[in-house]
């Protein structure tokens, strides 16, 4: 039978029983809209919580750990080759903390093709001292241009400008943790102690709120010169030197290159966030979890639908038989009214998903732990959409295909002879 025939039938069935097929597509239409909205606003979530760590982490960190050393001085010793040394409580060896040449190493990350940021970095134990009472913490030096250019550094500014500490000798940018602790406020001298107990002033030009506590009650910033100042090194010392490559997925392999041609520790943003990004994998399935399984919900509607309308059309799918209709015509029919279904339900969906996250897109959110933050985080991916109205058809077109197949095995002689 020709298709446009068979569609018309379908159309002429699904306008029949308007109630249920209404029904049966706001069953998919809830799905599908709950589907977009739970997954926009959940991996939207996702994002944001990693933009927090990501934003702040170099995709490979160059440094030099600190390891005890295994080639101990008895064993260099020729009377005790033969012997077997035991060595207990190794000590760490007596090597720097700082990346020996580093100008060189700066120059040749800057002109690889996959890197499109490089930031020296100089980290310094410090006490903030505050009265009778000394503070533990930490004083980041850093390239203050490439920090705000390419790691976000100004978005975690909730006072202040970042640029200041360029501008203005021997200041400091304060996380909100220290400067609450020291009631300090910008403007304002405190006094800090290098770990070797030199006593430094530094002006507060900002505070920094990364949102995580562990951060912004012990890390400070300061530029590199006033850094390498406290700790009463020259301009050519770095502890650290931040990568920021064009694609994060090469990091893993990236790192082991660059620690076996500078010799270096390489530490990838993956390996430093494993514990992160599972956490976030775990969000992600529980989303789709819940969200496919509204769309299966919405599945099993459209089939008792169906079901029902197959049993109430008994006498149509004899008529149609009698007169020629094959098994095969009448499954069509009314697997193309479940897609028919679906596809309005689903249309309808996507659009109302949409609204939805625009919506709450649009919803204050404000909290002193996330100062970047000004409303809910929404993930407007069009791949959701794709997902949403590619499953929508799915689920309606296995819905129907159960009933369709029952409607092409009935006898229309059976039914005609039963009336």
């Amino acid at each position: 039978m020709k298709k446009p025939v068979i569609l018309e039938i379908s159309q002429t069935l699904l306008l029949a029983r308007l109630r249920q097929s209404l029904i049966a597509a706001a069953g998919v239409t809830f799905g599908i809209a709950m589907f977009i909205t739970l997954v926009s606003f959940m991996t939207g979530l996702n994002k944001m919580l990693d933009s927090l760590i990501l934003n702040r982490t170099p995709h490979v960190r160059l440094y030099n750990a600190i390891n005890p050393s295994l080639d101990q001085p008895i064993n260099r010793v020729g009377e005790f080759d033969n012997s077997l040394n035991i060595i207990r409580s190794i000590k760490p060896s007596d090597s720097r903390v700082e990346i020996y040449n580093t100008i060189p190493i700066l120059k040749a990350l800057q002109s690889d093709p996959r890197v499109i940021a490089v930031g020296p970095k100089v980290a310094a134990q410090v006490f903030y001292n505050v009265g009778v009472i000394d503070l533990n913490g930490t004083v980041n030096g850093i390239d203050v241009k490439t920090e705000i250019k390419s790691f976000s550094f100004n978005d975690y500014i909730i006072r202040g400008d970042a640029a200041d500490l360029d501008r203005v000798t021997n200041s400091i940018i304060l996380g909100k943790g220290v400067a609450d602790k020291m009631m300090a406020e910008i403007g304002e001298v405190i006094q800090i102690t290098s770990a070797k107990g030199e006593q430094v002033s530094l002006k507060v030009v900002g505070i920094f709120q990364l949102g995580l506590a562990a951060v912004d009650d012990v890390q400070s910033y300061a530029s590199l010169s006033t850094t390498q100042k406290l700790l009463g090194k020259n301009d050519s010392y770095y502890t650290d030197i931040q990568v920021k490559l064009t694609d994060i997925s090469l990091a893993p392999s990236v790192a082991k290159e660059f620690s076996k041609i500078y010799r270096v520790d390489a530490e990838d943003v993956q390996t430093a966030n494993a514990q992160f990004e599972s956490g976030t994998k775990v969000r992600n399935i529980i989303t789709y979890a819940v969200s496919i399984t509204l769309l299966i919900v919405a599945g099993f509607g459209i089939y008792n639908i169906l079901n029902m309308m197959i049993y109430e059309k008994m006498d149509s799918i004899a008529i149609l038989k009698a007169t020629g209709f094959s098994g095969s015509d009448v499954k069509r029919i009314f697997i193309n009214l479940s897609l028919i279904i679906g596809a309005i339900g689903g249309s309808v969906g996507l659009l109302l998903g949409f609204v939805f996250t625009s919506l709450i897109d649009q919803i204050p959110f404000k909290t002193a732990a996330l100062p970047a933050i000004s409303t809910y985080p929404i993930n407007y991916n069009i791949i959701f959409y794709f997902i949403g109205i590619t499953f929508a058809m799915a689920t309606t077109y296995i819905a129907g295909y159960f009933p369709a197949r029952k409607a092409s095995r009935i006898d229309p002689v059976v039914i005609i002879r039963g009336k």
